[in-house]
This record gives structure tokens, C-alpha cells and sequence, in this order.
């Protein structure tokens, strides 16, 4: 038996019949995992019923109503209230109070590590990343995909509970998303930043995502690395909530959780030692050249601090996806840890 089983769910139809379908399948996890987490506990306390989350989600409603509906299907078919789901996708947006204990303060800042790899010759570009979340959750996660009425198709790793789209996806016109957590202190009221990332799997072309970061309205933020199947562009974003910063991948290159461009030097964010560790590996390996396309052999490297083995601060690895850029289709994979390679696995072609 998988030590981390990731379940497969896929879903179509409208807004709501699909956010049934992801409630369905998280309802226990989320009612028997998440909301005996120190984080849920501390947010529901301090903000629900709290006229900064109902500004929230007032800011949902009127720019993305569509995926509001989602997170309602998402109640419905977990069998909680809405306010419940929607704050849970509001974590990012909302600060924690201060008597959370260090190591939920240091899982709340912490999580993922993305790799880029432009395409060489004929070669794919690649997009490799680790979502790293709180241990609570290992096993707890799925693999979604999604037939809208409207929209394009999409697929995406989950947590229960959540709005798909702020962990790493690809949809069928070949766009490519995987986010890294920032912790930057500009929080506003505005759109959450997890109706952002769902919207972005909307986007038909990379253009049309990074012109939805350069919004002005947006709660909070995190890093986005987007690519495009056509045209085998990778970017890298850091759109914190004050600002947008967008840089092409033309060598090998990473990221983790914490803003490097200089565009935002002057911003004040939490950095954990973590985040600092991981972005430094990941600097040494993608300049030395070693890990050549061989992303997994960087990302599964327990000999440096990139890949979460739960034993510091309860962060832990849930999932690695691999993607494969070409003109004509994505390659991926989703590995569940070292042992679990290729938990699931496939190929858009693309529109």
C-alpha cells in the first residue's frame, strides 16, 4: 500500500456540479484533518464573520463569480457551511494571530520548491516542482480533473478543501502553472489570491495569466511559474499583492518561498531558514549545471534541503509534478515520494 496515496477525481459539468464532485471526495479529509489543524483553528477564530474576510469575499464575487461558485460547490459537497470553505482559501490572505506556535507560524510560511528548465534543441522545457505543505495532510490529496461548461479543461493536485489551481496544473491549451508560497506584509483587502491561481488555469495563453498578476486588486500573492506547450516559454513571476515582477527563464533556474527579484527588495516579507536554504541549493545546482533534465534527481535529493521529510517543523513533500513542455503537447507526471514515482501520469494534447 502507497505510503502517500494521491486519488484521482475528475469532474464536469457546471460551476457548482464540479465543486460538488471536489467536496465529495475531501469531505472526511477536511473534516478530519484540517480542521483539527492549529492553522484552521487560529484563522477561524480571529477572522470568521470578520468584516476583512467578508470584504474578501465581496472582492470574489464581483471580479471571478464563477469560481466563488466552486468553493460553493466545494461546501455543498463537504458537508460544511461556505464561510468554512472560503476561509480555509482565504489562509494566505488572512494574517495568523500571534500566539500560533512557531512551528505552524513556520508550515504557514514555508512550502514548495520549483525547478525551470528551458528547452535545449528539440529537447522539452521542463517544469518541476515539489509542493510541500503541513504533514496533516500527507495521503490527504488528490488529482483533479476537470471538464467545465466553461472554459477550458484542467487538471491539478488538490488539497481537501481548496480551490484547485495554487499547487501545480497544467490545462488543455498547454499552460503549465506551479506556485511557491510567499510571505510578503502587504496584505489588502481584495481578491484572494487563491481565486488568482484558479483563474489562471482559465488563461488560454501565458499573455493572457500574466496580465491576471498585474492586477491591482489582489488580497496577497505568491510566485508563479507559468509555461506555455507552444511556444515552450517558461516565466517567472514573484506578484506579491503590491506589485508584479515577470522574468523569462532562458537557463536553468529555481525558486522556493520567499521574493528574490530586486524589484521587491525593499518589501518586508518573512523568509524562513528553510525557504533560504532551499533557494541557495537550488542556486548551486541549477548554476554547476549537474542536474542537466533530470529534475527528479534535484527535487527527491534528501542530501540537500530541498526535498520536506516531515522532520522539521511538520513540513513534508506531498507530491512532486514533472511537466514536459513540446509544441504540440505536456508530458506529466505526479510522484508520490521516492518509492511512489509515477503515482499518476499522462498527456494533454494541445488546442
Amino acid at each position: 500500500m502507497a505510503n502517500n496515496p494521491i486519488s484521482p477525481v475528475r469532474a464536469k459539468g457546471d460551476a457548482f456540479t464540479i465543486g460538488i464532485v471536489l467536496g465529495r471526495a475531501s469531505a472526511s479529509a477536511f473534516r478530519e484533518r484540517v480542521l483539527y489543524t492549529e492553522e484552521y483553528r487560529a484563522l477561524d477564530t480571529r477572522w470568521r464573520r470578520s468584516g476583512y474576510l467578508k470584504a474578501l469575499e465581496a472582492a470574489a464575487r464581483a471580479t471571478y463569480p464563477r469560481f466563488v461558485r466552486e468553493i460553493e460547490g466545494i461546501a455543498e459537497g463537504a458537508g460544511q457551511d461556505f464561510d468554512s470553505i472560503f476561509l480555509w482559501n482565504c489562509r494566505g490572505d488572512l494574517r495568523l494571530p500571534e500566539d500560533v506556535s512557531p512551528a505552524t507560524r513556520a508550515v504557514a510560511a514555508n512550502g514548495c520548491t520549483t525547478l525551470l528548465l528551458p528547452a535545449q534543441g528539440d529537447s522539452p522545457a521542463m517544469i518541476a516542482h515539489n509542493e510541500d505543505g503541513d504533514q496533516a495532510l500527507l495521503g490527504a490529496c488528490f488529482w483533479v480533473e476537470v471538464e467545465p461548461d466553461e472554459g477550458p479543461a484542467w487538471a491539478s493536485f488538490m488539497y481537501p478543501g481548496m480551490l484547485p489551481g495554487h499547487t501545480f496544473g497544467v490545462n488543455e491549451m498547454g499552460l503549465v502553472q506551479t506556485i511557491n508560497n510567499i510571505t510578503a506584509h502587504d496584505l489588502q483587502p481584495g481578491v484572494p489570491r487563491h481565486i488568482i491561481c484558479r483563474a489562471i488555469l482559465d488563461s488560454r495563453t501565458l499573455d493572457d495569466a500574466a496580465e491576471i498578476l498585474k492586477r491591482k486588486d489582489r488580497a496577497s500573492g505568491f510566485h508563479h511559474n507559468l509555461g506555455e506547450a507552444k511556444t515552450r516559454r517558461l516565466v517567472s513571476i514573484e506578484a506579491p499583492a503590491s506589485g508584479c515582477a515577470i522574468r523569462e527563464a532562458v537557463s536553468p533556474q529555481g525558486h522556493a518561498n520567499h521574493l528574490i527579484f530586486e524589484d521587491f527588495a525593499q518589501l518586508e516579507q518573512t523568509i524562513s531558514a528553510s525557504s533560504r536554504d532551499r533557494q541557495a541549493a537550488v542556486d548551486r545546482v541549477t548554476a554547476g549545471q549537474r542536474l542537466g533534465q533530470d529534475a527528479e534527481v534535484v527535487l527527491f535529493d534528501e542530501t540537500v534541503p530541498i526535498y520536506k521529510n516531515g522532520t522539521i517543523d511538520r513540513s513534508q513533500t506531498l507530491a512532486m509534478g514533472v511537466f514536459a513542455l513540446l509544441v504540440d503537447r505536456v508530458e506529466w507526471s505526479v510522484h508520490g515520494a521516492h518509492n511512489e514515482r509515477d503515482v499518476l501520469g499522462g498527456t494533454v494534447l494541445v488546442k
